[in-house]
């Protein structure tokens, strides 16, 4: 125990240290392929010191090496500095003046409550999972995989806030009222292009919302913008988001392999990939039956979308964490959890 503790603190000095370099030394050089340059043995240690973590750091990186992205937006001080690349937060720079922007819309007070009442009973459901069909199971899987990281990431943007006083920007997007594949880490693929920020009509935000800035700064624009002039607009929308959802594939490769130390069975990949190729149909779709007046109704198309996304995930999402008892010995944790908390308010 004390030795995890140990190597734990050790991993957080050095990787501390390496942000120092980056705020002090690396933000001195001229963005582009010399700053780049520089970071390299950062986002090396960041692969050896943090693998879970590595996408969120390097992206970052990656963005602050050409000056784009939260951290090229000089943060007033090394803590911000620190906060922002090693925690998944991206502070807010603007205040949205969009009245149809859903991140604008004040969510009522007691949501967050209770979905933190749901996770305790879902922890506390898992006891009896040989009693319940293996399609309830599977219901449950997406709601804890969905309320844990929420809660996580809004005790973590809680904390930075009160802390450091940075306006955090929110994590998701309300999920479960999503109509279309869309919604689902990737802004709305029509307005995905190359720069054009002349379009006024409101833009439907996904639904997870850190993770869709990241991967659209990162890999779509670079990848879309790249070969426009090859294949065309059209084409070269297609293929960002392909490519935008071959990277978040490879990712979750990587963080299943150091969750489960199993050699990777591309799954997880697979997942993704099928995703974007049933995205990029979605959107021809769309573009046709529009014309012709056609429009789904959105309380057909929502539990269409959000069915339709539980059979692949069952298939292919999960598949590789259950084969290695994961849920098992999270169910495990998280019940010892809410016993504790139990203990401590009613003794």
């Amino acid at each position: 125990m004390y030795g995890e503790i140990e190597r734990f603190i050790k991993v957080w000095i050095s990787a501390i240290l390496g942000l120092c370099y980056c705020y002090y030394i690396a933000a001195r050089i001229p963005k582009g392929f010399l700053r780049l340059l520089s970071l390299l043995p950062i986002l090396y240690l960041f692969i050896i010191l943090l693998p879970c973590s590595t996408w969120h750091f390097q992206a970052q990186l990656l963005l602050f090496s050409f000056n784009k992205g939260p951290l090229a937006l000089s943060p007033p001080n090394i803590v911000h500095f620190i906060s922002i690349a090693s925690l998944p937060i991206t502070p807010k720079q603007h205040p949205p003046t969009n009245k149809n922007n859903t991140t604008n819309t004040q969510k009522p007070k007691w949501l967050l409550p209770l979905k933190l009442l749901i996770f305790a009973m879902i922890a506390r459901v898992y006891e009896y999972n040989e009693y319940f069909h293996p399609h309830f199971i599977l219901v449950l899987y997406c709601l804890h995989l969905y309320l844990g990281l929420e809660l996580v990431f809004a005790l973590i943007a809680t904390s930075v806030q009160t802390l450091f006083g940075l306006e955090i920007e929110p994590h998701f997007n309300e999920p479960y009222l999503s109509s279309s594949l869309q919604d689902f880490g990737v802004i709305d693929a029509t307005l995905w292009d190359c720069g054009d920020n002349t379009r006024t009509r409101p833009v439907p935000l996904p639904c997870l919302l850190m993770v869709s800035r990241l991967l659209h700064s990162t890999v779509y624009n670079h990848v879309s913008c790249t070969i426009t002039g090859l294949v065309g607009p059209s084409c070269a929308t297609s293929a960002g988001m392909f490519a935008t959802f071959l990277v978040s594939g490879l990712v979750h490769e990587l963080i299943y392999y150091h969750v489960t130390r199993v050699t990777p069975t591309w799954e997880v990949t697979c997942f993704f990939v099928l995703h974007s190729v049933c995205m990029v149909a979605e959107v021809a779709v769309k573009k046709v039956v529009l014309r012709r007046g056609w429009r789904l109704h959105r309380a057909v198309s929502g539990p269409l979308v959000v069915a339709f996304l539980a059979i692949w995930a069952n298939w292919l999402f999960f598949p590789q964490l259950l084969r290695n008892e994961m849920d098992r010995k999270s169910t495990e944790e998280y019940v010892i959890l809410v016993d504790f908390v139990k203990s401590k308010i009613y003794h």
